[in-house]
């Protein structure tokens, strides 16, 4: 990962299967994008790669583990304060039962690609983000 030193956080769109696991932001006063649905990701901690970040953050927000192998994409956002990383993990429909909200967050659902990415409450970026995933798959036949 070029540049992966230069980062400040991570994000990781986890596919269920088919369903995107997601998760609705607490619906606290100052809460940027408060009570909109989210992806598992957040800021860095310590000298930790991006990976390591998207994955932790995701062990932490829905009680997952989610192997490095399970990555199919990753894409560097960058930003002036720092660049953002964006990967997508495929895991088997049958893991869901072992999520687990974890302190943030007020739930989590399974919803299909095409509801979040036309769902007026999810974080835009994040849209965005899925959808250029999309684009590449769909391009790869």
């Amino acid at each position: 990962m070029a540049n992966a030193h230069l980062f400040n956080g991570a994000k990781l769109a986890l596919y269920m299967g088919t369903r995107l696991a997601v998760i609705l932001r607490d619906d606290t006063p100052g809460l940027a994008f408060r009570n909109c649905w989210d992806l598992p990701g957040g800021g860095r901690e310590g000298r930790e790669t991006p990976l390591a970040c998207a994955l932790r953050e995701c062990r932490e927000e829905l009680g997952l583990r989610v192997p490095a192998r399970a990555i199919v994409w990753q894409r560097c956002y960058p930003a002036q304060d720092g660049a953002r990383w964006f990967f997508v993990a495929r895991m088997p429909r049958g893991m869901a039962h072992k999520i687990r909200l974890g302190e943030e967050g007020q739930r989590f659902m399974l919803m299909s690609e095409d509801i979040f990415l036309r769902h007026p409450d999810a974080i835009p970026a994040f849209r965005g983000r899925v959808a250029a995933y999309r684009r590449w798959r769909k391009s790869r036949g």
